[in-house]
C-alpha cells in the first residue's frame, strides 16, 4: 500500500450552483496540481444549506446523473484521483446530505448519507437511512462522514471498527472547536487517519446575513465557515492544517497502514479489547431521558493523595477523586474503604479511587459510613494483566443526594462507549481515576467524553487531572447568559495542578443535550446504523 498523498481542500459557497461547480473543479485541480491522490472537499458544496422550503431544497439538490456530479466525477476521471465530495441530492423522493467517493475512472465508489442533521437542516433534508460503506481502495480503506456526524463519537466509530483506516470527514461549520477537539480527537480515539475539510466565508446568504446575526445576537463574522480543515495522524497529531480563513489546499503523505496499529504504549489492543456486548444499549431505540435533574451545583476535586482527602472535604468538596490505585497496587478495596471511610468522617463527603477486588480492577466509592459501591474495569489492559483477570458486566449508576454518578474504572476512560452508556443510562456526572500514557487522552479524549455526552467529568491521575463542568449557555440560538464565542460544543476545564484542586461542576446541566434545535447529542444518536459497535465481528473488520 505505502504512502499516499491526500489533500484537505477548503473554500467558499453560496447561492450560485454553477458558480460552486467551477469552485469545486478548480480547487480539485488545485489538490491534483499538489500531487494529492485522495481529495476530500467540504459539506454542501453544491449550495449553502438555506432554503425557503422543502420544494427550494428538492430544486437546487444534485442527481447523481445530473450536471454537477457529472463534471465532478469527470474531473475525478481527468487526474486519476479519488475525490470525495458533499452534496445535497434528491433521489427517490428523499433529499439527502451526501458525501460520495468518485474513484480513478470517474466511478462512484461509495455514498454515505448524513445520519446526523443539525439544527434547520432538519427543516427540509432526510437523515440518512443506514450507516455508509467503508470503500476498499489501492490508498487503503475509507469511510466517509459529514460535519455533525463528527461531533458525536458513534458515526466514525463505526467506520473504524469496521475497518477504515483513513476517515474523511466533510464540514460546513462556523464552531472553532471542531479544529481543536472535535476533528482530532476521532483520529486519536479510533487510532486511524482522519482529513477534514471545512467551508470558509458566509455560511448564510450574504444578503441576509447582517439581519440574522443581529436577530441571534452573534457578530456576523462567527457565522462564516471555521475553516483549519486538517490531516491528522493516528496519535491525534495534527500533521496538516489549513488557515482559519481563505482558501486553502492543505496535503500531507500518509501511511493508511499505521492505522492498523490499535495498540496502547502499554501494549493493550484497544481494539481487541473491546466489549461490543456490553455497548448495546447504544444500538437500542433512543428513548427521552427519565431520570430527574441534578443540583444545580456541586463542589468536587482532584487529590493527589489519600492524605489530602480530608482536606478536599472540609473546602467543601462532595466529591473527591484520587487517581487509580491511589494506595497501592496491593491494596484490597475493603482496606481501601476503611482508610477513605476513617478519612470522611463527619462529612456528607463522597471519594473514589481504584483498588484490588479479588482478581478484578475496580473503582470504589466511600463515604463515611464505608464501601458505597464499587465498578469493575470493563476492558483488559496488559499493564495490569498479571492480577486482574475479571472484569465487569454492566456499567452501574449510583444515585447520589445531588444526582446520578458512574464510575470510569482506570483504562475503560479509552473507550467512547463507556461515556456513551453513562449517558444512555441518564448519568449526570462521572468519576474517572486513571493512569493516562497519552497526551490526547486529557487533552482531546476526556474533554470530548463531557462534550459529546453532556456528562460532567472529574478525573485524577498521578499527575493531577481535569474538571470538565458542563456549561449553561449550550444550545445554539436560544437566549445565552454570556457571548457566544463560536464553540459548537465545550466543557469548561479546569486543569488540576496543585496537590488539592476544587472546583465546581453542573449536574443539572446534564439534562440539556439539545445542542441545536431537533439535533439531541444522545438522544438524537443514528442508533439504526451503527450497530458494529455492538458486533463481536463487524463485516469488513481486520481479524
Amino acid at each position: 500500500m505505502g504512502q499516499v498523498r491526500v489533500a484537505a481542500v477548503q473554500f467558499a459557497a453560496d447561492l450560485d450552483v454553477p458558480g460552486n461547480l467551477a469552485t469545486c473543479l478548480r480547487m480539485v485541480d488545485r489538490a491534483s496540481a499538489q500531487g494529492a491522490s485522495i481529495i476530500v472537499l467540504p459539506e454542501f458544496c453544491n449550495r449553502l444549506s438555506w432554503y425557503e422550503d422543502r420544494a427550494s431544497a428538492e430544486r437546487h439538490a444534485c442527481a447523481l446523473d445530473g450536471p454537477f456530479l457529472t463534471a465532478v466525477a469527470a474531473r475525478a476521471a481527468a487526474h486519476r484521483v479519488h475525490l470525495k465530495i458533499n452534496v445535497t441530492l434528491a433521489d427517490g423522493g428523499r433529499i439527502t446530505v451526501s458525501s460520495l467517493l468518485y474513484g480513478p475512472d470517474g466511478t462512484l465508489l461509495g455514498r454515505s448519507d448524513k445520519l446526523t442533521l443539525m439544527g434547520a437542516e432538519g427543516d427540509h433534508l432526510d437523515a440518512g437511512a443506514a450507516a455508509g460503506p467503508v470503500v476498499a481502495t489501492p490508498h487503503g480503506r475509507l469511510g466517509m462522514y459529514a460535519c455533525m456526524e463528527g461531533v458525536t463519537s458513534d458515526v466514525p466509530r463505526d467506520l473504524a471498527v469496521r475497518g477504515a483506516q483513513v476517515l474523511l470527514n466533510s464540514l460546513n461549520s462556523f464552531a472553532v472547536d471542531e479544529a481543536s477537539l472535535h476533528v482530532p480527537v476521532r483520529a486519536a480515539e479510533n487510532k486511524a487517519w482522519v482529513v477534514a475539510a471545512n467551508k470558509v466565508g458566509p455560511l448564510l446568504p450574504a444578503a441576509l446575513l447582517p439581519a440574522i446575526a443581529e436577530r441571534l445576537g452573534v457578530p456576523p463574522e462567527l457565522l462564516d465557515g471555521a475553516g483549519e480543515s486538517q490531516i491528522v495522524a493516528p496519535d491525534g497529531t495534527v500533521v496538516a492544517k489549513g488557515p482559519r480563513t481563505g482558501e486553502a489546499v492543505v496535503v500531507a503523505d500518509i501511511d493508511p497502514s499505521l492505522a492498523d496499529d490499535k495498540t496502547r504504549p502499554d501494549g493493550t489492543d484497544l481494539f481487541a479489547s473491546r466489549r461490543p456486548r456490553l455497548y448495546t444499549p447504544i444500538v437500542r431505540p433512543p428513548r427521552p431521558r427519565e431520570a430527574p435533574a441534578g443540583a444545580e451545583k456541586l463542589d468536587v476535586a482532584v487529590v493527589r493523595s489519600p492524605g489530602l482527602v480530608r482536606r478536599a472535604a472540609d473546602a467543601g468538596a462532595e466529591l473527591i477523586v484520587l487517581p487509580e490505585l491511589a494506595f497501592g497496587a496491593e491494596a484490597d478495596a475493603g482496606a481501601v474503604a476503611a482508610e477513605l471511610a476513617a478519612a470522611l468522617q463527619g462529612t456528607t463527603a463522597h471519594a473514589v479511587t481504584t483498588a484490588r477486588a479479588g482478581s478484578a480492577h475496580a473503582a470504589c466509592l466511600v463515604n463515611a459510613g464505608g464501601l458505597a459501591g464499587t465498578q469493575r474495569q470493563l476492558h483488559a489492559s496488559a499493564r495490569h494483566s498479571g492480577w486482574a483477570t475479571e472484569y465487569g458486566e454492566r456499567l452501574e449508576v449510583f444515585t447520589l443526594p445531588w444526582g446520578r454518578l458512574v464510575l470510569v474504572t482506570g483504562d475503560d476512560a479509552l473507550y467512547p462507549e463507556v461515556f456513551r452508556l453513562a449517558a444512555v443510562a441518564d448519568a449526570d456526572a462521572v468519576a474517572v481515576p486513571f493512569t493516562p500514557a497519552e497526551d490526547w487522552e486529557t487533552a482531546l479524549g476526556l474533554p470530548e467524553r463531557a462534550a459529546e455526552n453532556r456528562l460532567n467529568v472529574v478525573a485524577s491521575g498521578p499527575d493531577g487531572g481535569l474538571v470538565l463542568a458542563l456549561p449553561a449557555d449550550f444550545t445554539l440560538w436560544t437566549a445565552w447568559q454570556g457571548p457566544f464565542e463560536g464553540r459548537i460544543s465545550h466543557p469548561l476545564v479546569t486543569r488540576a495542578t496543585e496537590p488539592v484542586t476544587v472546583a465546581a461542576v453542573h449536574p443539572a446541566q446534564a439534562v440539556n443535550r439539545l445542542v441545536s434545535k431537533n439535533t439531541d447529542l444522545v438522544g438524537g444518536r443514528p442508533a439504526h446504523a451503527v450497530t458494529a459497535l455492538a458486533d463481536d465481528a463487524p463485516s469488513g473488520a481486520p481479524r
